[in-house]
């Protein structure tokens, strides 16, 4: 029998307060319908200078089922918290998940830079990606290579084992999923492996911080450039035209068509 789960979030704080924000977000879009579209990102609008939905894409998820995969395996994968013995813990969590929203989210750009400009694949300017999905992946990875012994757990009745669930996952979910983001998986398996590998090392509370401080100030500075929200503090000329999206609200890639309408603000 296990222990009982207030036990297993006193255990896992980080992982439990991830899992509290993300559900809340999933409510408020619920709530105030809002779409794929509003809060994901996509080639065309980061281009629009819209750097903020790098954070918003990566916490937000539309459809229920996307919410519970995404953070069924977030809580499995939460016994980093508690690896602190093989130089894991709290601290590194927090510190690498960081990492992890940005460098994953900047990577999906520039996959999408280069298939559109190298390889003319025009459409995926158009392709919106949304969800936790590369931080769990690349949790996923990290795991397997320092703990290949170790076991990912789904919806407490599937046992992976994690030396190899970061790619059977991708396989899994590109063929049950066509629409899911294989791009986006893949780069969070790929910057998961540079933090496993020491290639991305050297974080401590000090660089964190600062970091989190430089990615509060390029989110809402760039919600102000993107005339998405009123900060008066902030002066800066907003972007005269936007770019209205249609998106179906149960897809986790979505096309996108340009319309004479602002988006709708978040």
């Amino acid at each position: 029998m296990g222990k009982p789960l207030i036990y297993e979030i006193v255990e896992k704080p980080a992982t439990s307060t991830i899992i509290a924000i993300c559900s809340l977000i999933w409510y408020y879009i619920q709530k105030k319908n809002i779409g794929y579209s509003d809060v994901g990102l996509s080639y065309d609008t980061a281009m629009e200078g819209q750097y903020w939905r790098i954070i918003t894409s990566s916490f937000s998820h539309v459809s229920i089922l996307h919410l519970i995969f995404n953070m069924s395996a977030l809580w499995s994968l939460g016994t980093v918290e508690q690896l602190k013995s093989i130089g894991f813990g709290v601290e590194f969590y927090l510190q690498y998940t960081l990492v992890l929203v940005v460098l994953s989210g900047l990577l999906v750009l520039g996959f999408y830079h280069l298939l559109i400009m190298k390889f003319k694949l025009e459409h995926y300017k158009r392709v919106t990606a949304v969800g936790y999905s590369c931080v769990v992946f690349g949790w996923m990875t990290i795991l397997a290579a320092k703990q290949p012994s170790s076991k990912l757990n789904l919806f407490g009745v599937l046992s992976l084992p994690i030396s190899f669930a970061p790619f059977e996952s991708l396989i899994f979910t590109s063929i049950m999923v066509p629409q899911a983001s294989f791009i986006g998986h893949l780069s969070g398996i790929l910057v998961g492996y540079a933090i496993a590998w020491g290639l991305i090392h050297g974080m401590n509370n000090y660089w964190a911080v600062s970091m989190l401080g430089w990615i509060v100030l390029v989110f809402v500075w760039s919600l102000k450039k993107s005339g998405q929200f009123e900060l008066g503090f902030i002066e800066i000329e907003p972007v005269a035209e936007s770019v209205g999206l249609v998106a179906d609200r149960n897809s986790r890639s979505l096309q996108m068509e340009e319309l004479p309408l602002r988006v709708a603000q978040l």
